[in-house]
């Protein structure tokens, strides 16, 4: 698909949603809408990614809308940022590009008892130490290896698994989305190569746009919520994004290629092949949602052992247990993933394959699938920004429901290709630019810095303001990076 802006039709709902008329392309079966204002329409048109909205209507059984959240960016089939529900009961399908290569990439947000006026001398060796302890890197593996029935067990069972072997707590399960296991997952349906490739890269962060940052809360806009979280300001908390690595990266490839001719098989016919996709209740529907569950696992899991080396990397250097260091997980959320879900949809409950493709659940308060801690606040969110300006603590909110099916945002959203960021940064020195801004920065390489660059994101601030006006997500606590590692 080319890159050029996108000239098709947006027509305004309302002040922070923009629609995609169904007339616009024949074969639409809703329209598409997205979430984004006028300080950010410009950049929403300056690719293709809404002409990725329109072609995702066109899926059999999609409910009410093909939605996109305002970090909207192109990607492989769906955009990212994008959200759709399909109903199997109306033959709904379910498309490998509506999750995308990364399957659960996610994130998760561990506070501590400190502070950074106490700990601020320190903070360039800590990052060092972090940057020594925890793997990084394309292809990099790590300490922990599983192989054989391990693996299985990994894939089948997530961070109960490791529960089991002493690496998580009840707390860290509780508090991480679905508990950190997908049930019906298929490891025997995960490939040999996918296998291999993950047998040492479970507790690794990866490369591209994977990062573990040292932040501090530096404003609290719901008191209320941000006490029942446990956060302060001045507090240090760290921040870790990272997913299923080469494995997730493997089964998405598998499903892609075993997929080419299902579409046909099934008499759909799609405007774009990279939506290649099978009803959800078939046998090939099936087997990728169960290779797709057990990647999701592995994913839960590398994040626990991320956050499990984190921790131990902190006692070693403060002395002090990581338990006296109050060092509880705030919440993990999922954030490319498709999952069955029950929503209300034209005042009829029904049960719906919810695809989210960089695009964050958001569940109200009171839901059931909230931890009784939140339950009165609503759902952690957690949308981290660029290195060099801020991430967001938010909470899920009612209109979520209604209008996007328990989904907000999951970032700030590209502005700039890698590529171009590489071009971009020629010249530059990244480390001491993010230096003179206060955050100390370390890399396996000069260009994961350069692609990562704060100029290659939309301000994570105003992507954030379109969320909390739509009411999908409310605004709790805003961190500041304050040290990065990344691959």
């Amino acid at each position: 698909m080319s890159q050029q802006s996108f000239k098709g039709p947006l027509e305004q709902i309302d002040e922070s949603c923009w629609r995609i008329p169904t007339s616009y392309k024949s074969g639409m079966r809703v329209e598409g809408r997205i979430f984004v204002d006028e300080h950010l329409l410009d950049q929403v048109r300056q690719d293709q990614s809404p002409e990725q909205v329109a072609n995702v209507a066109h899926l059999p059984g999609i409910q009410m809308a093909s939605l996109a959240m305002p970090d909207i960016h192109w990607g492989y089939g769906f955009c990212i940022g994008g959200v759709c529900a399909t109903d199997p009961a109306e033959g709904g399908v379910i498309s490998p590009g509506g999750v995308g290569y990364d399957i659960n990439c996610g994130v998760r947000l561990v506070r501590s008892n400190l502070h950074l006026d106490e700990i601020k001398p320190q903070i360039p060796a800590l990052i060092d130490a972090l940057f020594r302890r925890i793997p990084a890197g394309v292809g990099e593996g790590g300490p922990y290896l599983f192989g054989g029935k391990e693996l299985q067990r990994l894939l089948g069972e997530g961070c109960r698994y490791l529960q089991s072997q002493g690496l998580a707590t009840a707390g860290d399960i509780e508090h991480t989305e679905a508990n950190g296991c997908l049930a019906d997952a298929r490891p025997d349906l995960v490939s040999p190569k996918a296998l291999e490739r993950g047998s040492d890269q479970c507790g690794t962060l990866g490369s591209g746009n994977h990062f573990l940052e040292v932040q501090v809360v530096d404003e609290i806009f719901d008191q209320e919520a941000a006490r029942v979280m446990g956060l302060e300001l001045g507090q240090i908390c760290v921040m870790i994004h990272s997913g299923s690595r080469g494995l997730g990266y493997q089964v998405c490839d598998d499903a892609l290629r075993d997929f080419r001719k299902v579409p046909a098989r099934y008499g759909i016919q799609l405007p774009d092949r990279q939506l290649a996709c099978a009803p959800v209740d078939s046998p090939e529907g099936q087997a990728y949602l169960g290779a797709m569950r057990a990647a999701a696992n592995y994913a839960w899991a590398n994040r626990q052992l991320l956050m499990w080396q984190t921790r131990e990397c902190f006692a070693e250097f403060f002395g002090r247990s990581w338990e006296s260091l109050q060092m509880g997980l705030v919440y993990d959320v999922a954030h490319n993933i498709a999952k069955i879900e029950k929503h209300t949809i034209d005042g009829v409950e029904k049960t719906v394959c919810v695809h989210r493709k960089g695009a964050t659940r958001a569940f109200p308060a009171g839901h059931p699938e909230v931890p009784q801690q939140y339950r009165q606040i609503g759902q952690p969110v957690i949308i981290p920004g660029d290195m060099g300006r801020a991430s967001w603590v938010l909470v899920g909110q009612g209109d979520s429901m209604k209008k996007s099916f328990g989904t907000t945002c999951h970032g700030a959203g590209r502005v700039m290709s890698r590529t171009a960021a590489i071009q971009d940064a020629k010249g530059r020195r990244i480390d001491q630019e993010l230096a003179a801004l206060g955050v100390v920065a370390r890399a396996r390489s000069r260009h994961g810095l350069a692609e990562e660059q704060p100029a290659a994101y939309k301000d994570v601030s105003q992507v954030v303001d379109v969320v909390h006006r739509a009411n999908l997500a409310r605004k709790v606590a805003r961190l500041r990076p304050v040290g990065v590692v990344k691959g």
